[in-house]
């Protein structure tokens, strides 16, 4: 078969096919479902209408208005302001309601996935919460959606149209026979064929071949109809009410950052066991030959070569010390027993007292359980170093999604990330997962830092 005819079968029978795929019944339900909820836009100048009558009957009454207005008429005239006000700030609210309705059947009935917009700030007070929803940006897109989506539903409507009206007319030759079947000379009222283009009449058998024919030709059309106002709607959904690019690009690299953040972890604590099971082991294996070697040393041995041994055997020993410090720095074994458990180790090896209370009901990825115990472990240091305190208290809790350290002493006070120390450091390591470190330490004491890191990187 040469390659034209070839396209042409196959473009025939793909439409032929198509009616009967379960992609087109999804797209089909989908366009009957969400045509209704395209047209909800057209209630808001419905309401905008019924408010302003309302006003006009409580400024004017039930009388011709004469154009004056009496001054007791102001009142109504400022609540339908402000009832007006309040109704344009619903917009955007009501949009939010109605975009996560579109993305759930988008999601359900398409397998098109939308992310959500980013949350409405919260204000206090009636007025800052008037402001904050007049100023949702998301929101008013997808207001904006439900209006620029008319022409869609408009197409979404028609693909239901074209399946109901050809499905119906593809029944005309089956039931004419048995409803139509009067005796010759008896006159009967032509019997109408609907088509989303207007409607035709037949009067006789033979014209229920065309409404078959035009039934037939709808229920091929209405897939392809439903197919291409659902991919328009997508992508509507898409641009108005996702998060936006912008939004989306930032969210796109808070994922990568974590992603990131936890293989680093990953590949510290893998590097940890790598030292701890291996050269460690074969360090102390070394220190432990070169000791039973000078053990062996008779008196009569040379004094070299018996200096030289000590010499192995204590760099050894010095070399084994300094991996487990480097081990201990890269990931604390502590940490595997979780953070709660890292932090008691500390508070019982710190040189000033340390008192240690925790209130954490989640468990926090293991990168941030690193992050938290090297930050104790610096402010532990500092506070020994730099406060001359005589106790110290360190705090662990978990709020809203947080996780909260927090390190008091009762020494000298005066801490400061600017001059330098430690405190910049550490500053920089909570910023890397969007933590933050707040620092109250007036002269005299007492000093209180104050951890906050997110429970996930």
């Amino acid at each position: 078969m040469p390659g034209g005819q070839a396209a042409v079968a196959a473009v025939a029978w793909a439409a032929l096919r198509a009616p009967f795929t379960a992609r087109t019944r999804r797209e089909l339900l989908f366009c009957m479902i969400e045509a209704p909820f395209g047209l909800c836009f057209l209630a808001a100048p419905v309401v905008l209408v019924g408010l302003l009558l309302v006003v006009r009957v409580l400024v004017y009454g039930t009388r011709p208005s004469t154009g004056a207005v009496h001054p007791a008429a102001a009142l109504p005239i400022f609540a339908g302001a402000f009832g007006l006000l309040l109704l344009v700030a619903m917009v955007p609210r009501a949009g939010r309601r109605l975009g996560a309705v579109h993305r759930g059947l988008a999601a359900r009935w398409l397998g098109v996935q939308v992310g959500e917009p980013a949350p409405r700030r919260q204000a206090r007070g009636a007025f800052r919460r008037l402001a904050a929803m007049l100023r949702d940006g998301p929101g008013w897109r997808a207001a904006a959606y439900l209006l620029v989506k008319l022409p869609v539903t408009v197409a979404e409507i028609y693909a239901v149209v074209f399946a109901v009206f050809g499905l119906a007319g593809l029944t005309y030759p089956f039931w004419w026979p048995l409803f139509r079947n009067h005796a010759p000379g008896t006159h009967l009222q032509p019997v109408s064929v609907l088509t989303p283009f207007g409607a035709f009449h037949i009067a006789t058998f033979a014209g229920t071949f065309p409404a078959f024919a035009a039934g037939a030709a709808m229920v091929l059309v209405a897939p392809w109809v439903a197919r291409g106002a659902a991919a328009a709607d997508a992508w509507l959904m898409r641009g108005m009410l996702g998060p936006g690019r912008l939004a989306q690009r930032v969210a796109d690299l808070e994922q990568s950052r974590a992603l990131a953040v936890e293989d680093s972890a990953a590949l510290l604590r893998r590097l940890e066991r790598d030292l701890h099971d291996g050269a460690q082991i074969r360090l102390a294996t070394l220190a432990m030959n070169l000791g039973m070697a000078r053990e062996k040393l008779g008196s009569d041995a040379d004094p070299e070569v018996r200096e030289l041994v000590d010499v192995a055997h204590q760099g050894a020993k010095d070399a084994l010390v300094e991996l487990r410090n480097l081990a201990r720095g890269i990931h604390p074994p502590a940490l595997d027993n979780g953070l709660a458990d890292a932090l008691a180790t500390l508070a019982a090896s710190s040189a000033t007292p340390a008192e240690l209370t925790t209130s954490v009901a989640e468990r926090p990825a293991p990168a941030i359980e690193t992050i938290a115990y090297f930050c104790a472990a610096e402010l532990l240091a500092n506070a020994a170093k730099h406060s001359r305190a005589n106790k110290i208290d360190i705090a662990l809790s978990g709020q809203g999604g947080n996780l909260v350290l927090r390190v008091t002493d009762d020494g000298a006070g005066g801490a400061d990330s600017a001059r330098g120390s430690g405190l910049s450091g550490l500053a920089q390591r909570v910023r890397t997962v969007d933590g933050r470190i707040d620092i109250a330490s007036p002269a005299g004491g007492p000093t209180e830092i104050t951890v906050t890191l997110p429970m996930h990187a």
